[in-house]
């Protein structure tokens, strides 16, 4: 371990692979007070702890499973300009994985204690920089039927145009009403497949003994009932992308048969011994604490892995405060022109209480509250408190929230 009697850091070291020994060895050999050592599974998980936190180092295993390593770096240095990047390679015929990142390490560590020591001298080729605030970056367009500009969202939809080219699995976390759907889909949009089909299927909605001929499909004969053939919504998603929206309520025995797909691209109909290649690429969705259930075996740890290749986490409507306006706004005016009616504007007294509101159905209960306001206005050119019609647990009352309105901020 290295000395313990220098400064303390300004910033910790962070290493994203998805091999779990690498990580575990990085962080016993690094992990001090001084030295705070973070773990990624690959680049999005990556981005989005630099994001949050100060760091010095970044150590990137070659084999990210989501983003090419060196294109990841570049960006980084680009966006980061104060955080050292070290790409380490397995393949470069050293003994072992351990020996290629202890050899990296060691003249960046001898850096980083030399910048700690005497943060004001110059700095010497190749030594790490005190941590730099990244420089601002430029707003990202929404997704296409998205709305708000909110730093979650900007994250949101710069990570998504990121992955969009290619055929990485995505993972998509988020409470209901956050707009999974939406994302996935603009997803599918902005990707070389956007001509090719987009097949939906809900997991949590299909019985489970249907499930298996709805994915994969079936022959004639292969059940009672099954009077012809049917291709499954995988093969039908040929060349596509495939959503698996609520993937968290797939049936245990259902999960095995989803990993061997993703694993081989082969699905076989139910009935048939005939196997058939397919090229889809898979966007999954859930609202359930998937690491959780996995610890619980109610969800498979390897597909688990499989899924989390590169994790999207969508923000809260209460995470996204200055997007409320913009969105009531949007809801009220489609509401209005599909009643045909002049669309009402916002009071000052509305505003604060939709900027105060816990929103626990998110954006979904927002649109829900705005199209129920249009309508009990009953024409009037201006939407007060008492046109809006909230649901969620009171926190604290304020003297214009009528009933029993609810709102998050004291």
């Amino acid at each position: 371990m290295l000395a313990a009697s220098l400064p303390a850091p300004t910033g910790g070291v962070l290493v994203a692979s998805p091999d779990a020994l690498f990580r575990r060895h990085i962080v016993n050999t690094l992990h001090s007070d001084r030295w705070p050592v973070e773990e990624a599974l690959g680049g999005a998980d990556a981005l989005g702890k630099l994001e949050r936190g100060n760091c010095h180092l970044l150590l990137l295993d070659r084999r990210l499973p989501d983003l090419d390593a060196d294109e990841l770096a570049h960006m980084i240095e680009s966006r980061f300009p104060g955080i050292e990047v070290v790409v380490l390679d397995p393949d470069t015929g050293r003994p072992s994985l351990r020996t290629t990142a202890s050899a990296a390490m060691s003249p960046l560590l001898r850096a980083l204690e030399k910048a700690e020591r005497d943060p004001g001298a110059t700095r010497p080729a190749g030594a790490i920089p005190p941590f730099v605030e990244a420089a601002p970056t430029p707003a990202v367009e929404p997704l296409d039927g998205m709305i708000g500009n909110a730093p979650a969202m900007q994250r949101l939809y710069r990570m998504a145009r990121l992955i969009a080219p290619r055929t990485t699995t995505v993972l998509l976390v988020g409470a209901t009403g956050t707009g999974k759907e939406l994302v996935a889909r603009a997803i599918h949009q902005l990707s070389p497949r956007a001509t090719r089909p987009w097949v939906v299927v809900n997991c949590a909605a299909i019985p489970e003994p249907l499930l298996e001929s709805e994915l994969f499909g079936h022959v004639r004969g292969a059940f009672t009932g099954a009077v012809q053939s049917h291709i499954g919504r995988i093969h039908a998603a040929q060349g596509g992308t495939l959503f698996l929206d609520e993937v968290g309520e797939l049936p245990l025995g259902m999960q095995a048969k989803i990993l061997r797909f993703l694993e081989q691209k082969e699905v076989q109909r139910l009935g048939s011994q005939d196997v058939f290649r397919v090229d889809v690429r898979v966007i999954a969705a859930t609202n359930a604490d998937l690491a959780r259930r996995v610890s619980e075996r109610q969800f498979r740890e390897d597909l688990y892995y499989r899924l989390i290749a590169f994790p999207l986490q969508l923000p809260t409507l209460a995470e996204r405060i200055t997007d409320i306006v913009p969105l009531a706004e949007h809801f009220v005016a489609e509401c209005a022109r599909s009643a045909g009616v002049s669309s009402p504007v916002l009071s000052a007294d509305a505003i604060g209480l939709l900027e105060n509101y816990s929103w626990p159905g998110n954006v979904r209960e927002l649109q829900y509250i705005m199209e129920r306001a249009v309508i009990l206005a009953e024409g009037s050119p201006i939407l007060q408190p008492e046109h809006l019609a909230f649901t969620g647990a009171c926190e604290r009352r304020i003297p214009s929230c009528p009933g029993e309105n609810c709102v998050r901020k004291n």
